[in-house]
């Protein structure tokens, strides 16, 4: 009994170990230069493991991305869905969650990746597209929209505005996982972040004198 409750932890865990495997081949090989025997010699298994939960390398990668980004945005869709704040409150909420995810995870180097291979890979880019980048606009826009209906935000295009509520993000992101390197110190991506919150929301303030 004892090992037949091993045996299904063991396998339980066996997904996580590949995915974390594979981001570290990705990350220095690129996706079109891995291969399935690359990622299973990482997470030190045989390629067929690999294929019990993955039909194939797109599969992983669709995996990672489900994981990690997709994770984080399902959690703050949740939070915001329960949310009785501000507008205001609300976009901070959002981009503050955003944020620390690009500071922090390194999981952040997926869309580094992405942006590389979006070319020979489109099916990649498009479920990319689907599920992370038109989910986190569309929470960003409803929220500004909410903003406007509320009179808290001066008017607007929201679809426009969510765009440019992303763009440092996306920034943050380059710069961790393409210029960070050369940095001569660590970047202030919280101090960044911060700037660009305060910068938005003053933007977005009906008068001139709201803050």
């Amino acid at each position: 009994m004892q090992t037949a409750q091993r045996w299904k932890r063991r396998k339980e865990a066996r997904p996580p170990e590949i995915l974390e495997a594979a981001l570290a081949v990705f990350a220095e090989k690129g996706f079109a230069a891995t291969r399935m025997e690359d990622i299973a010699r990482s997470a030190g298994v045989t390629k067929g493991t690999i294929y019990l939960y993955f039909e194939s390398k797109e599969a992983v990668f669709r995996g990672l991305v489900q994981q990690s980004i997709g994770t984080a945005l399902s959690g703050i869709v949740e939070t915001t869905q329960h949310f009785k704040g501000s507008a205001r409150e609300l976009l901070r909420l959002v981009l503050t969650a955003l944020g620390e995810f690009v500071r922090t995870s390194d999981r952040v180097v997926l869309l580094k990746i992405l942006i590389a291979e979006a070319g020979n890979f489109p099916d990649m880019a498009r479920f990319y597209r689907k599920e992370i980048i038109n989910k986190g606009l569309s929470l960003m826009g409803d929220a500004i929209a909410l903003g406007v209906s509320r009179g808290e935000f001066r008017e607007i295009a929201p679809q426009h505005a969510a765009r440019l509520c992303v763009a440092p993000i996306l920034l943050a992101a380059f710069w961790r996982t393409t210029f960070a390197q050369f940095d001569s110190e660590p970047y202030d991506y919280q101090g960044l972040i911060d700037t660009h919150i305060d910068t938005l929301l003053r933007g977005l303030a009906p008068d001139k004198g709201a803050t």
